[in-house]
């Protein structure tokens, strides 16, 4: 499971256009070191430092590397994943920047760069939040004509401007159910021809309701119609996608050779013949040999993975990630997963839905050292895997908060004038105890919400993990935010010494309902519903405690709209309700009951509320999506060819690095 960036108190941006830095790297010393490198549309790009790259061994650095080159090798993947036409766009694009002729100064070819931009920002032609299509501003007209002055294909350009300009075909990547099935309504490619009804019913002759340690069924293969018959392609190297996984098994066989204890070699391994052969069983074997090898330094996340883009929500989407251990900061995470059990001993929910056992619950701070598929690059600020109930109940999951994004998206925001903290704040006095206790909080909401919120509860026996269906996943992210709200404000963290006192909770409590009910109205088009699992989650329980008690008041302040709590002990209380319900919901497989609570409170937005909220947003020249640039590792040889070390260089441009990954990763 992964946690998305939501502080947008702590997020800013400048106003503006710059891809004038070319692909040239950049070496700064902190004072000097910009972090905010581009904008467009509604999107900043950030760069991320790696700290103590320095003082790393030859080996941790190799090992680094390699992963870092299995993480871009499937990159290919999670285009094609996202919509069976994203790889003949993206190439498209690519043809267009780096071909094109004619005039670049013109008010037309700056749309269309923007365009491109958005494009690859979310890794194809929707919307890497909304999942609604990206239209360019620019004629359809003037697309055609970029692509004939250049060196595109002449039996491309027709259809390829039309799957680009046309607003009637291919309009969400994913349906939420409303309009026809959710399946034949989606422009995801996880599914070709097959309707939710045929999925269903193909997945049910596969699975035992008996079995207690059951596969994760569909998470690597597309599913597809042939011949009227339902059939599986698998995502192995001499089946779908085969050609990018054959890179990514190169680099994880060198990443093996330097791995940091044989343990990890041959769960690497393992994980090489599981996309040999597309064996699901061995997809578990790796993750339970993983999962307990805790004592790690660099460690990695490779696969199919989540499934948030699935209307079915099965289908993993390629996500790769290599990271290494902040060991200061991981001090406090120490402390929360050391005292799992307590939690989940003290939990509000029905004994029979808790673990008697809190398993192998090990959590860390890391920095990340390269980004890859879904979390590039928009990624997440925490993750917790892996996503098997069963193997998370036996043998626990690895939890972890990523520091050194977290501190990018906070050095951005200080290289702007302008911040959401004083324009959402009631007054001067609630804006300071924001900025004294935010990010504390905030951080300490990730840890629990990673670390012990995805890894509590368990289900009842016989209860499919898949049972909640198309709402599983924004299901589990109310679960997993619900334990981390209720136990933010238990006097057992400040006796742990991770707060500071018994109301710096408090900022959290403002920070998510004001999140939840108002501001991350932001990111969405006014008339628009919610379709992201997070965003859904943060509504669903602002609005659930806000409809059902006393605790929260809407004020109205100089003709603006505010949101104060009036009774932080009831809010609990209510956090601790509907988290009681939710993991009853889950554990007991109630897909209606589930379905009425998303559908009562997670998708249809208060439209006066966000009429405002836009508006007064839109005052502040703000970009409400961040998303980074990965560094480059060079390595450096000695006069014999021998390898000797990996220089750490800062990219400086956005577009450049798409266009180079382009070249050097494109296997499909």
């Amino acid at each position: 499971m992964r946690y998305m960036r939501i502080a947008f108190a702590c997020l800013a941006g400048l106003a503006g256009l710059s891809c004038a830095n070319g692909n040239k790297p950049v070496k700064q010393q902190e004072d000097t070191f910009k972090y905010l490198v581009d904008e467009f549309a509604d999107i900043k790009i950030i760069r991320y430092r790696i700290p103590g790259w320095e003082d790393l061994t030859l080996q941790q650095k190799s090992f680094i590397y390699y992963m870092g080159e299995a993480a871009k090798s499937g990159r290919d993947i999670f285009w094609d994943q996202n919509f069976k036409y994203n790889l003949d766009v993206r190439k498209c694009l690519e043809t267009v920047l780096e071909t094109y002729t004619g005039d670049r100064n013109t008010p037309e070819y700056h749309q269309f760069l923007v365009y491109a931009k958005r494009v690859f920002f979310s890794n194809g032609i929707h919307h890497h939040y909304a999942e609604e299509k990206i239209i360019p501003e620019c004629p359809a007209s003037y697309i055609e004509s970029l692509l004939q002055e250049s060196e595109c294909e002449e039996e491309d350009i027709e259809r390829l401007t039309d799957i680009m300009c046309n607003p009637n075909t291919y309009k969400v990547r994913r349906n939420t159910g409303k309009d026809g099935d959710i399946l034949l309504t989606s422009s995801t490619n996880l599914y070709s021809g097959v309707t939710r009804k045929q999925a269903e019913a193909f997945y049910a002759g596969l699975e035992d309701p008996s079995d207690a340690n059951p596969v994760e069924h569909g998470l690597n293969s597309r599913l597809v119609l042939k011949d009227g018959i339902v059939q599986e392609e698998v995502y192995k190297t001499d089946g779908k996608y085969g050609p990018a996984l054959e890179q990514v098994c190169h680099w994880l066989e060198k990443a093996a050779e330097v791995a940091e204890n044989p343990r990890q070699a041959e769960y690497i391994r393992t994980l090489i013949t599981y996309y040999k052969t597309g064996d699901l069983a061995l997809w578990d074997a790796f993750n339970i040999a993983w999962v307990q090898d805790t004592d790690l330094f660099a460690d990695f996340i490779n696969g199919f993975i989540e499934v948030y883009a699935d209307p079915m929500g099965r289908k993993g989407a390629w996500e790769a990630h290599v990271n290494f251990k902040d060991v200061e900061a991981s001090r406090r995470t120490e402390i929360i997963s050391n005292q799992a059990q307590w939690f989940e001993n003290h939990s509000p929910v029905d004994p029979r839905f808790k673990k008697k056992e809190a398993t192998g619950v090990s959590a860390k701070v890391i920095n990340v050292a390269m980004l890859g598929g879904e979390s590039y690059p928009a990624t997440p600020i925490g993750i917790n895997l892996p996503n098997s109930d069963w193997i998370r109940k036996e043998y626990g999951s690895k939890s972890v908060t990523i520091a050194n994004i977290t501190q990018a998206y906070d050095k951005a925001a200080e290289e702007s004038p302008k911040s959401m903290l004083a324009e959402f704040s009631l007054d001067e006095e609630e804006a300071a105890f924001l900025k004294e206790y935010g990010s504390l909080t905030g951080n300490l909401h990730t840890d629990l919400h990673e670390c012990l919120g995805h890894g509590s509860g368990q289900l009842l026996p016989g209860v499919s993990p898949n049972a909640l269906g198309e709402y599983s996943s924004t299901l589990e992210e109310v679960r997993a935010d619900l334990f981390a709200l209720y136990y933010i404000a238990d006097d057992k963290l400040v006796e742990l010494g991770i707060l500071p006192n018994q109301e710096a909770y408090k900022a959290e409590y403002i920070n998510y309902i004001r999140n939840g009910l108002f501001t991350q109205l932001v990111r969405i088009e006014l008339g628009k519903d919610l379709t992201q699992a997070h965003m859904q989650c943060r509504q669903l329980i602002a609005k659930w405690v806000f409809t059902n008690g006393n605790a929260i008041e809407q004020v109205v302040k100089d003709g603006k709209t505010y949101f104060a709590i009036c009774d932080y002990e009831t809010l609990r209380s209510l956090f601790a309700t509907l988290l009681s319900e939710v993991q009853r919901i889950k554990s007991e497989g109630d897909y209606g009951a589930g379905k009425a609570l998303v559908e009562q409170y997670a998708i249809k937005i208060d439209q006066p509320l966000h009429a405002e909220v836009l508006k007064r947003y839109a005052a502040l020249e703000l970009k409400p999506y961040g998303g980074f640039i990965n560094p480059n590792l060079v390595p450096v040889y000695d006069k014999k060819g021998r390898l000797k070390d990996f220089n750490l260089e800062y990219a400086a441009d956005f577009l450049q690095q798409q266009l180079s990954y382009g070249k050097a990763y494109g296997f499909l």
